[in-house]
């Protein structure tokens, strides 16, 4: 619909002429309260304007019936507002099941992208049209904002924590990405390119890029030479819990709460395991702070989540 609109880039995603839509109606009523609001003030001003030097104004009781009225009109465009722009909010940032997983660290001045089958990018993103994909974000450094606009899509890379946020390209094509948070004194070229992809072109992409490994491979072979498999077995005889099916489920602390064991806590039980000691095992685990990189991080935690894949298809069969 606004495709040859001229301020604004092109639309490319699912949600992207909904942002739009959204953009223009809070536009429209914006526009259309302040023309009434500027002609009320110069038609009042120039009507009831003093005519004379001693003429007194009669005074004005005022009414009930538009009291009313001009406070039940924009209570219910303003909720009109909220409400459109809660269900957008919650519709992109719940990304749907199944959706491809891919995986991004924000670095002065850098996009640094995995792939969960090993495939690896610089400053651009592969992804097939007509897919969900789902964005896991962090930073190494300082904040950025991974930001592509043909998409109508933004998400901060904050350092110490994951955010995700999820999009579906709806055609082919070439698309700008940008960091849109400021990063530093090279942060205008922090830049690059998303390439979405038809459904033979992405696979033919995939076989011919390069990768040694899948991200949980590469997992595994840290966790066995940092020494974590030692303590980790998974016939629970180490001195720490075996993590085969820990993701997704719940663990009970020593403190007698329990947390979900989402991608989140296996980062900070990673580089601060004094925080949240699981219960029945002690204090034992030394921290990796500054001894791992983000992308190694969360190579570490996509093969924890596939010994939980594995141990809900043995459980299956």
């Amino acid at each position: 619909m606004w495709r040859k609109f001229p301020i604004l880039p092109e639309s490319a995603s699912t949600v992207s002429g909904q942002i739009d839509a959204l953009y223009f109606f809070i536009s429209a009523i914006t526009v259309f309260f302040t023309l009434l609001i500027f002609v009320a003030v110069f038609v009042f001003a120039v009507r009831f304007r003093r005519k004379r030097a001693d003429e007194i104004g009669e005074p004005i009781h005022g009414s009930t019936v538009l009291e009313i009225t001009w406070s039940v009109v924009p209570f219910f465009i303003v909720m009109t507002m909220f409400g459109w722009g809660a269900w957008m909010y919650f519709r992109i940032y719940t990304p749907p099941p199944g959706a491809m997983e891919v995986f991004v660290v924000g670095k002065q001045w850098m996009w640094k992208i995995q792939h969960p089958e090993g495939q690896r990018e610089i400053n651009e993103l592969h992804v097939p049209v007509g897919r969900p994909v789902k964005l896991t974000i962090t930073s190494e450094d300082v904040i950025h904002s991974f930001f592509v606009p043909a998409f109508r899509m933004k998400k901060d890379a904050v350092p110490g924590m994951y955010t995700t946020m999820w999009f579906e390209a709806t055609k082919a094509g070439k698309y700008h990405l940008f960091c849109a948070e400021y990063c530093g004194n090279q942060h205008s070229g922090m830049i690059g390119w998303v390439h979405a992809l038809e459904q033979a072109d992405y696979e033919a992409w995939l076989r011919g890029s390069p990768r040694d490994e899948t991200m949980a491979q590469a997992g595994e072979r840290l966790f066995a030479r940092m020494g974590c498999a030692s303590c980790h077995r998974e016939d629970n005889s180490g001195r720490g819990p075996s993590l085969r099916a820990v993701y997704g489920g719940k663990v009970a602390l020593e403190s007698g709460a329990a947390v979900q064991a989402d991608d989140a806590y296996l980062r900070e039980s990673i580089l601060k395991p004094a925080l949240k000691v699981v219960s029945g095992y002690p204090a034992l685990m030394p921290t990796f702070q500054g001894q791992i990189s983000e992308e190694n991080l969360l190579q570490v935690i996509a093969y924890i989540k596939s010994l939980a894949r594995k141990e809900r298809t043995e459980s299956a069969q």
